[in-house]
């Protein structure tokens, strides 16, 4: 790390526990101006509870050790910017005093304290919150600092939208973009908070590679450019090393590795084994689309071409890849195959029995004789927060067999997805909200495994997941298509889960196919249409 620039963030033996269970153990470091830390470790090593105690938020005060803000702070108004440059305040002129502040250690209606929490900006795994019936440019505008003038607020606005490659979406309704493009507007509206701190969990898990290293890039210059400090965790090696100043590798809580990034993540990555799948003989034709389209209008917008008159075929058995940019078309396609979203024109059809069905026909004579068989993960998957991670994977989802089976198949389902078997029963009683992010991504993937379906929709499974868990998946992947004959659709932008277990795909660009064949050359020709956008300075 850098010993330049003004101390700004300082960790000191931090220490947390959840029902006895210690999260964080001793943990300490300093962030001066311009610097990230990053975070890197498995699902549930305690990188988004050190995210949320360095928040502020309700619950993660620390049982020992202190965080500390270093800025200056104007006595009369409260109005804080970093320690370096001007010290008047910019809104009464008073003198600004530099401080020390100890977030944890004030009431929670603090002045102070509030005034602290307002200029830390954060961005949670796969929370993709905003203003649905809004345009991209409303939710930016709506983020600002209350009194900000319009001049300044479309100015902010113009050079945040370009700062997260979303120019091309300014008037776009947020519910109608894609998971991708969704987390570029979230990462805009924080940055348009004009945080001091910004704290980051999987900033990019949901961008193809070509934006993810765009943003990346761009984040460091603005943690720079603006001398604040960033804190971010990732399961992505390349994102750490490429933004961090220093990396810290967490497991179970604690300290494994600290210091140089490229050094932590190789580290790290000494435990990751990367697989190929096995060849799989596939049956005949299972799902067709031909000149299939999704057009819709939007007042704004006019006629949008989300899906634009796409054909192939699935085979039976076949695990199938979707891959292109953010906003290309992969989800809706997907919709359009499980039945979720009905084609404007065109064939969307999956072969039932003897019968082929058109995904189109709504009610119980159409798509309904398909949907039965066809289980679906979601991007932004839910659970049922207040029930246990066994009533999620039974009861809940209305699996009706008796609670001895049902319990039996949950924990099938669970080890299928990567969790140990020591400690599982700890897992089924637990809530949601008591587990990470990762965890629950996990979960939601063995919701859709225990109804066994024949079809399985899954839409950025891996976003959140370390490389280790990764591997596990994939081959839960695998070993459910061997032993079940399921058919796998997979959107994604990771190119290594690819490669690991899907055998064929789809090179999808604005609407269209690009390119259809095995995961090797649909992997190599999206990193080749990569490599043209750098070169050429084009538009995904």
């Amino acid at each position: 790390m850098s010993e330049t620039g003004v101390e700004l963030l300082k960790l000191e033996n931090v220490t947390k526990s959840f029902d006895g269970k210690v999260v964080l153990d001793n943990i300490s470091v300093t962030l001066r101006t311009g610097e990230v830390l990053g975070l890197i470790g498995k699902s549930a090593a305690g990188k988004s509870v050190l995210i949320h105690m360095i928040r502020g938020s309700e619950g993660y005060k620390p049982d020992s050790g202190r965080i500390l803000y270093h800025v200056d702070r104007c006595p009369k108004c409260n109005c804080l910017d970093t320690p370096v440059g001007e010290k008047c305040c910019p809104h009464c002129g008073t003198e600004m005093q530099d401080e020390w502040i100890d977030m944890w250690s004030l009431r929670e209606r603090d002045p102070v304290r509030v005034a602290l929490h307002l200029r830390i900006s954060i961005m949670l795994q796969r929370t993709f919150a905003l203003f649905g019936d809004d345009t991209v440019l409303e939710n930016i505008y709506e983020a600002m600092p209350d009194g900000t003038p319009e001049n300044k607020k479309i100015k902010t606005a113009i050079e945040l939208l370009d700062f997260v490659n979303m120019t091309h979406r300014t008037t776009h309704i947020a519910r109608d973009l894609s998971g991708g493009e969704k987390q570029r507007v979230v990462m805009a509206r924080q940055l348009a908070k004009d945080p001091l701190f910004f704290l980051a969990d999987e900033p990019t898990g949901t961008l193809d590679p070509y934006t993810a290293a765009l943003v990346h890039e761009r984040l460091v210059k603005y943690v720079k450019e603006h001398n604040i400090c960033m804190v971010f965790a990732s399961h992505w090696p390349d994102a750490i090393t490429k933004m961090a100043d220093t990396a810290i590798w967490l497991d179970a809580g604690k300290v494994v590795a600290q210091g140089d990034p490229t050094d932590v993540t190789n580290k790290f990555m000494e435990e990751y084994k990367f697989e190929k799948g096995t060849v799989h003989n596939v049956g005949e034709t299972l799902i067709r689309l031909e000149n299939a389209k999704k057009h819709y209008f939007s007042v704004v917008r006019g006629v949008v071409k989300a899906v634009d008159g796409v054909s192939f075929d699935i085979k039976e058995g076949e695990i199938f890849a979707l891959v292109g940019f953010s906003g290309a078309g992969k989800t809706t396609t997907s919709r359009m195959i499980s039945g979720m979203t009905p084609a404007t024109e065109g064939k969307v059809e999956i072969k039932i029995g003897d019968s082929w069905i058109n995904m189109s026909d709504p009610g119980e004579g159409g798509k309904g004789r398909a949907t039965a068989y066809i289980g679906v993960l979601h991007q932004e998957f839910t659970l049922y927060p207040f029930d246990t991670v066994l009533m999620n994977l039974s009861s809940s989802i209305g699996i009706k067999m008796p609670a001895e089976l049902a319990k039996v198949k949950a924990i099938q389902a669970l080890l299928s997805v990567g969790f140990p078997r020591k400690g599982i029963e700890n897992v089924l009683q637990a809530q949601p909200g008591t587990l990470s992010v990762g965890e629950n991504q996990r979960i939601a993937f063995a919701q859709v495994l225990i109804k066994e379906p024949k079809i399985v929709v899954l839409d950025e499974p891996t976003g959140t997941m370390d490389p280790i868990t990764k591997v596990t998946v994939a081959k839960a992947v695998l070993k459910a298509r061997d032993d079940l004959n399921e058919t796998f659709i997979v959107v994604s932008h990771d190119m290594d889960f690819i490669l690991n277990c899907c055998d064929r795909g789809a090179l999808m660009k604005e609407g269209k196919i690009e390119f259809i064949g095995p995961a090797d050359e649909l992997v190599k020709k999206l990193r080749d249409l990569e490599q043209e956008i750098l070169e050429t300075g084009g538009e995904l």
